[in-house]
């Protein structure tokens, strides 16, 4: 990308001295690589003074996302090196690129992790759905599945009675936007317990609850009385 640019000599420095560590480091990194900020701001598809302003003048008061993430993947620093928010600690499943960052032009979902424990055993009491954290996806990933990220939330599996295909402390995704019933894994609540299981539509109006595991015998119950919240879509464990 270097090769594009039309090198000079004299990025500029900061006329302020209070400037903010971003502007800073901009003109450290510039230097560094010799280009001047005019160039770069070709390189944004800016005009030539857009960073000469940004720098000098305050004006934009930060960079645009597009425009820090340009500049970081440039120079091979991270965001926060340019003005960047704290980022909250996330996982992240699927585009990644080189050294564990974003592939270019991924675009991100970022879904609820929920303090609940989907019961793959006796059974446990659901609890407050309140957010602790965050499971990363690909955006475009989900938009292959068909699925959307406001209807979507991550629990954690408790309980051995859905193994093998799920196993206690498994993350599952739960897809929570209404669809008809179909046989697979749901999310359900039972006797104002929080389950996992597998269903299938049974006779006369009822559905058949299924643990994957033999040692636990299925059910058949009134679907009245079977609450489905979700449908499991994805299941991520450790190894």
């Amino acid at each position: 990308m270097e090769s594009r640019i039309e090198t000079q000599q004299g990025a500029g420095s900061p006329a302020d001295p209070q400037m903010d560590p971003a502007r800073l480091r901009l003109v450290a990194l510039a230097a560094e690589r010799g280009v001047s900020l005019s160039a770069l701001s070709g390189l944004l598809g800016r005009n030539a003074a857009y960073l000469q302003q940004f720098v000098r003048k305050g004006s934009p008061r930060k960079l645009e996302e597009n425009d820090r993430r340009t500049l970081a993947e440039f120079f091979g620093v991270d965001e926060a090196e340019l003005g960047a928010p704290a980022r909250e600690t996330v996982l992240t499943v699927g585009g990644y690129g080189g050294a564990g960052m974003p592939s270019r032009g991924a675009d991100w979902a970022d879904i609820p992790r929920l303090p609940l424990g989907a019961s793959a055993g006796p059974g446990t009491v659901a609890l407050d759905p309140a957010p602790v954290d965050r499971l990363r996806f690909s955006g475009r990933w989900l938009r292959q599945q068909g699925l959307e990220p406001s209807m979507l939330s991550v629990i954690e599996v408790e309980g051995d009675s859905m193994e093998p295909t799920l196993r206690d402390g498994d993350e599952i995704l739960v897809d929570r936007a209404p669809r008809p019933l179909r046989s697979g894994l749901h999310v359900i609540r039972l006797d104002d317990v929080l389950l996992v299981k597998r269903l299938e539509p049974g006779p006369s109006g009822t559905v058949q609850v299924i643990s994957d595991n033999s040692a636990y015998p299925r059910m058949e119950r009134p679907r009245a009385d079977v609450a489905i919240l979700g449908r499991v879509v994805w299941k991520g464990g450790r190894v």
